[in-house]
């Protein structure tokens, strides 16, 4: 799972963001509004922790602009302010929980899986792109006509990053924080995944295809 932190307390976030890699999360975190919105429109997080007092943009535009942009991303708010008025304001917005500062580390944790359970509970059983359908129970290609093909885990998780937004290009750096966070494998397995998903796609008579984009990544689309 894969997690953006946005809070100017420098302290504050490198332990979150110690405490959150030990939970076995992959973590991006930034320092002010400006670079929260950039990050959240251009990389695919599970989750957002959002401060809502910060530089640059504060966290409820933040929100209210990526929520504008149709990003369903879940988000839950840190703040020092524990006014019941703020708390509406972040909610009605789209936030999907609110922890007033100070807060104790496990109840964050709590609220984090709570968060990415809700999201699980919420998210459709398939995905679809053309004739393609991805079961995402079964890991599981398929095309009307043509047997299933089941897929491994990571080529799943290839599979699912692309076809959650037909047409939006993944960068390679992205694939590898999502599916090689380990960091044992080099860059270069993302083309061959791509290029062995494709063989399957062809198979299925698929009417959709996986493009690369120079320099910026993949994305799959319709034919």
């Amino acid at each position: 799972m894969k997690l953006l932190i946005a809070d100017d307390e420098t302290e504050l976030v490198n332990a979150l963001v110690a405490i959150l890699k030990h939970s076995n999360y992959t973590v991006d975190a930034v320092y002010n509004g400006t670079d929260a919105l950039d990050y959240a429109l251009a990389g695919d997080y599970d989750g957002i922790i959002l401060d809502i007092m910060m530089p640059g943009m504060d966290g409820t535009e933040v929100l209210k602009k990526i929520r504008e942009k149709g990003l369903s991303t879940p988000v839950l708010f840190l703040t020092a302010k524990t006014e019941v008025d703020d708390r509406i304001r972040g909610l009605d917005l789209g936030a999907d929980d609110y922890l007033p500062k100070p807060f104790d580390m496990g109840e964050l944790l709590a609220r984090v899986r709570a968060m990415l359970r809700r999201k699980a509970d919420f998210s459709q059983p398939n995905l679809t792109c053309g004739n393609l359908t991805l079961d995402r129970a079964g890991y599981e290609l398929s095309t009307p006509g043509h047997d299933k093909i089941r897929l491994s885990g990571r080529e799943f998780q290839m599979m699912e990053l692309l076809m959650t937004s037909p047409g939006r290009i993944i960068s390679v750096d992205n694939f590898m924080d999502r599916i090689w966070a380990d960091g044992e494998a080099d860059v270069n397995v993302v083309w061959v995944y791509v290029s062995n998903l494709r063989k399957k796609l062809a198979s299925l008579d698929a009417t959709c295809e996986i493009k690369a984009s120079r320099g910026l990544g993949y994305s799959i689309s319709e034919t």
